[in-house]
């Protein structure tokens, strides 16, 4: 199972980890939704189930429940800062096409 994380992910990450002052690391996954079939989750874990794996990359531990492992095979997360935009970009290769918003994808 690889995911990774391009330095200015882990660096976010870590930075809203650290205001945020709790935390195990950050909860990836899929769920149903969306003009393509299906949309990112992204949020903070406080906690790790007994199903989750968890890959640990540059200092940070991403969370992906056992659901969601095949949809992220190989993804790597990034964020970027376009003009007055910023916000966290996937590069996932399974991803075979996407809604013309970003806002889902098929595989």
């Amino acid at each position: 199972m690889s995911i990774s994380l391009t330095e200015s992910a882990a660096q976010r990450i870590q930075a809203f980890l650290a205001s945020r002052g709790k935390g195990e690391g950050l909860r990836l996954g899929v769920r149903t939704s969306g003009c393509s079939g299906m949309a990112y989750i992204l949020e903070f874990a406080d906690t790790i189930n007994e199903e989750d794996t968890v890959i640990e990359d540059k200092g940070v531990k991403v969370i992906i429940d056992g659901k969601s492992i095949i949809y992220l095979e190989g993804t790597e997360l990034d964020f970027v800062k376009e003009g007055l935009n910023e916000g966290f970009k996937f590069n996932n290769p399974n991803v075979s096409s996407e809604c013309g918003c970003g806002e889902s994808f098929h595989v």
